[in-house]
């Protein structure tokens, strides 16, 4: 069988589709590489020119634990052999740690919340004094297990009578909360090559799962989302997704400083806006699902430009 162009490491049964289908209609030669059910050799010399990382640490939550560990090794043995791997090792590594993305922030003097990362809940409060605040997950994604807590007692409730939270690394963080107005939502900023693609406003109406796919969040209807809304209340509404083209350039700046200094070609920066307009970034994404409707408001598919970049990059490799 002859060797492809570019392989697509990828996990969600739903989320790489629409990608596909645009390479296709591009005529570009590619294999889709499953990390559910996976194996490599680690002798082997890499198959393709192009790698694209489209794994999600948010795996563990349908079943797929397996395909986190098996992506990061398995990109790590492409980068050792000499593969170009966008979205690699360094970009997944920064995707699957929340602290190592507070940590990122604090080097570059952005504003971020307070976080404290801990495997033991009574060492944990000795050192947090600051309620309400969020759970989270270490190893996040789609806003899986996520909990806003009143007071010490309900963490440690919680974690006696959801032992399973701790999966999959058995680290959790405790973070600074931020309460915002319900129409004011977040800002979502999406990148490709380092240039912002698009920005939108994405109100939760208390959703914690803002993932932009309309797979799990479309326009009308229900979603078919794996992450179930652990929010403090259910939404009474579906989450809402606007064209942000006013988004300040100081934003967009801060977002490419994070994407370049985490070695992530193509991802999507969260930030909110706290008390007195303070931009505070708390998410980093690497496998960044794009909106094509909000695409669209601006002008263009978001895959159609995807497989643009990713043509470039594999004639890039075949000059070298």
């Amino acid at each position: 069988m002859s060797a492809p162009d570019l392989v697509v490491l990828y996990e969600h049964p739903e989320w790489q589709k629409p990608l596909f289908s645009a390479l296709e209609r591009r005529g570009v030669s590619f294999e889709a590489f499953d990390l559910k059910t996976g194996a490599f050799d680690v002798d082997a010399a890499p198959r393709a020119p192009l790698y694209f990382n489209q794994a999600s640490p948010s795996a563990y939550v349908r079943g797929h634990t397996r395909a986190v560990p098996l992506a990061l090794s398995y990109m790590r043995t492409l980068e050792t052999g000499g593969a170009r791997v966008l979205n690699g090792s360094q970009a997944f590594a920064l995707e699957l740690s929340k602290s190592a993305q507070g940590s990122l922030c604090h080097k570059l003097g952005i504003a971020h919340p307070r976080s404290l990362a801990f495997n033991d809940v009574e060492t944990a409060l000795g050192r947090w004094g600051t309620w309400p605040a969020l759970l989270k997950p270490e190893q996040g994604g789609s806003g899986a297990r996520m909990y806003l807590l009143s007071e010490p007692d309900e963490l440690r409730r919680l974690l006696r009578d959801r032992p399973e939270l701790w999966e999959p690394d058995h680290l959790l963080l405790l973070q600074e909360y931020f309460p915002l107005p319900a129409a004011q939502g977040i800002v979502r900023m999406e990148y490709l090559g380092g240039e912002l693609l698009y920005a939108m406003r994405v109100v939760s109406h208390g959703s914690f799962n803002l993932c932009p796919s309309e797979v799990c969040n479309p326009e009308e209807g229900e979603g078919h989302c794996a992450v179930p809304s652990l929010a403090a209340k259910e939404p009474v509404k579906p989450v809402e997704f606007h064209p942000y083209p006013e988004v300040p350039a100081e934003a967009v700046r801060d977002g490419a400083r994070i994407l370049r200094e985490g070695g992530i070609d193509v991802g999507g920066i969260e930030y909110l806006e706290a008390e007195g307009g303070r931009r505070v970034f708390y998410d980093v994404n690497a496998n960044s699902n794009l909106r094509p409707a909000i695409a669209q408001s601006f002008g263009f598919d978001p895959f159609e430009r995807v497989v643009t970049f990713l043509q470039g990059h594999i004639e890039g490799r075949k000059r070298a």
